[in-house]
């Protein structure tokens, strides 16, 4: 069994189920500024950039508005849009328990971000979190797991990346990390496969066996 010392996370998908959240969101603003909806596979195009680069794209007026409404109908309704996953936030707290470093590196931007975290009540559980709005280059580039493993000094193998969409498992492949893919909210399974992660979960019970194994694998050294 394979150990680690750090483990990041990507979140929409990964630690929660975000994506009606983040469609209804998107539009409730397109309708009211665009007259228009958007399909889910239109919005999915859209993923990559942080929020605002999106915005930016789609309103060339209306900006400063659009951008409040969006995130004030992102917080006020993140409750009736999200749902988590029972048990994801045992997995987190064991591996804080642990000692090993908790990192985030999500497209997201540093707002969104936050407010999901807190709202999953994990904000606190992280050591590093890296969102759309912190990097130069964004997912499948790397940058991010860089600036992770630069801070606490990791070597790529004793790292592992947790995501549910290519970009995760590309930005991993990339820096030399270990890769997981979680299949359970995937929006993308065929084409994830493709990219031949080093782990593939089907199911959370499946991925929370996985990391208690590697914690006690590491905290053990007699473990076989």
């Amino acid at each position: 069994m394979k150990s680690f010392k750090g483990y990041i996370f990507d979140i929409d998908g990964t630690l929660a189920s975000t994506n009606e959240l983040i469609f209804k969101s998107f539009n409730h603003i397109t309708q009211k500024y665009l007259s228009r909806l958007y399909t889910d596979k239109e919005i999915i195009s859209l993923f990559g950039p942080p929020e605002d680069v999106i915005l930016k794209q789609l309103f060339t007026e209306n900006l400063e508005e659009a951008s409040r409404d969006y995130y004030t109908f992102y917080q006020e309704n993140h409750k009736n849009y999200t749902s988590s996953f029972s048990g994801m936030d045992y997995i987190i707290s064991s591996i804080k328990e642990s000692e090993r470093a908790l990192g985030i590196f999500t497209g997201k931007g540093r707002r969104t971000s936050e407010i999901t975290l807190r709202e999953l009540a994990l904000l606190n559980y992280f050591d590093l979190i890296v969102t759309g709005d912190d990097v130069k280059n964004h997912k499948p580039h790397p940058e991010g797991i860089i600036n992770f493993l630069e801070k606490f000094n990791f070597n790529p193998p004793e790292v592992l990346m947790i995501g549910d969409s290519p970009s995760d498992i590309s930005a991993a492949k990339e820096a030399g990390v270990y890769s997981a893919a979680l299949l359970w909210d995937c929006y993308a399974k065929d084409e994830i496969r493709k990219f031949n992660a080093d782990y593939y979960f089907d199911t959370l019970n499946e991925f929370e066996e996985f990391i208690l194994e590697t914690l006690r694998y590491y905290s053990d050294p007699a473990a076989p």
